[in-house]
């Protein structure tokens, strides 16, 4: 039932999200999501309240909270990267002030979209017919396998592993989130801070769509050197996972159980 609905509300967006609903409002998809999960609760006699989809203050101010944590998360794996290969950050010359802003507006959809798949109502089901452990492998290989298998990715073997190794830890992140803060909105906003820096806080060019680049960019010659950047990157998130796991200050919420 839970896979239907999904799947109905994917197909159905993809047939409305064209055109000028594209253009200007891409949030047919986690709208027909969001209702998807909305009804699927709704049948157990539950609320969206289950995931922390509320509009309470409380729940609410986890999004920004996670965009700012998100944004810093990735300032600090690109700072690490810098140091392991000698790169320079440098402030960007001409910088588009408004298409930067703008983006969160259109990268907001993707991130709830993958939110509402991989962290919302069928994580949590998961979990509870199994555990926390099993649900995490499962939905951790999932992610990686939708960002993994992509054309331009299978051809290019340092990408793949790169995020053969960075998605799952991604996904913990996001996940550890959404169980310790007791609301989805938590891992949206990670998600949508760290997808909104990775595009225009540093980039590897000077081309005004962030607001930092690097030069001097590495080049990865040698395997160790390279498997030495992905384990140092990756920690940098890992860090970050525990300091969320570690937070004891988390305002209690009966109605979701972790």
């Amino acid at each position: 039932m839970s896979i239907l609905l999904f799947s109905l509300a994917l197909i159905l967006s993809n047939i409305i999200n064209k055109g000028v609903v594209k253009e200007y409002f891409p949030y047919t998809a986690p709208i027909l999501l969001g209702l998807a999960t909305w009804i699927l609760y709704k049948a157990e006699n539950k609320s969206l309240s289950e995931i922390g989809l509320n509009l309470s203050l409380r729940n609410l101010s986890f999004l920004p909270l996670g965009v700012l944590i998100g944004v810093i998360a990735l300032w600090v794996a690109k700072y690490v990267r810098a140091l392991y290969t000698d790169e320079s950050l440098v402030i960007s010359e001409s910088i588009d002030y408004v298409s930067i802003l703008y983006a969160f507006y259109f990268i907001l959809p993707t991130v709830a979209v993958e939110e509402f798949l991989f962290r919302g109502y069928l994580f949590k089901k998961t979990i509870s017919k199994t555990n926390v452990v099993i649900a995490n492998i499962i939905f951790s290989m999932l992610f990686m396998l939708i960002h993994v298998l992509d054309e331009n990715v299978m051809q290019n073997r340092g990408m793949m592993i790169l995020l053969i190794v960075s998605i799952p830890v991604g996904h913990l992140w996001f996940s550890t989130a959404l169980l310790k803060s007791k609301t989805l909105f938590f891992p949206i906003g990670l998600h949508l801070g760290n997808n909104w820096a990775t595009r225009h806080l540093v980039t590897n060019t000077d081309s005004g769509d962030s607001i930092f680049y690097t030069m001097n960019n590495a080049t990865f010659d040698t395997w160790p050197y390279f498997i030495g950047f992905i384990l140092l990157y990756n920690a940098v998130f890992l860090f970050m996972t525990f300091l969320i796991w570690k937070w004891n200050d988390f305002p209690v919420v009966k109605n979701m159980n972790s």
